[in-house]
């Protein structure tokens, strides 16, 4: 019996899982910095942002002189019709039949019943 106790175990140490060591890690050592990628990456970033705010103040400008545009055209239409007006008053203030109201009403003036007409003499 003594026997097979010592054959159990030696299969019980077969059995059982044998420990594996492992190596040991290697110490850990601190990450470099890329100094130089990082300030490519810094001027990228500043260089995309220099552009975006030159874009959105373009596009505030464009935007200001396309209202300032729009206000002047107004303003043309206005003096257009205005001149327009005046030509009108101008007309009325020409016409014959005016001029001949006035001189009659406020200048006491009248029209000749007769009209004589110098001509001069060809030799």
């Amino acid at each position: 019996m003594l026997a097979r106790q010592r054959e159990y175990e030696y299969y019980e140490e077969e059995l059982q899982p044998q420990r594996i060591e492992k190596p040991a890690p290697p110490p850990k050592r601190r990450p470099t910095l890329n100094t130089h990628l990082r300030s490519r990456c810094f001027l990228l970033l500043a260089l995309v942002c220099i552009m975006a705010m030159a874009v959105t103040i373009r596009s505030g400008i464009t935007a200001s002189r396309g209202y300032d545009l729009v206000k002047i055209q107004q303003q043309a239409e206005t003096l257009e019709k205005e001149n327009e007006h005046l030509k009108i008053e101008i007309a009325q203030m020409k016409s014959p039949e005016r001029v001949r109201r006035i001189a009659t009403e406020k200048l006491g003036m009248s029209t000749p019943k007769t009209v004589y007409f110098a001509t001069g003499a060809k030799e």
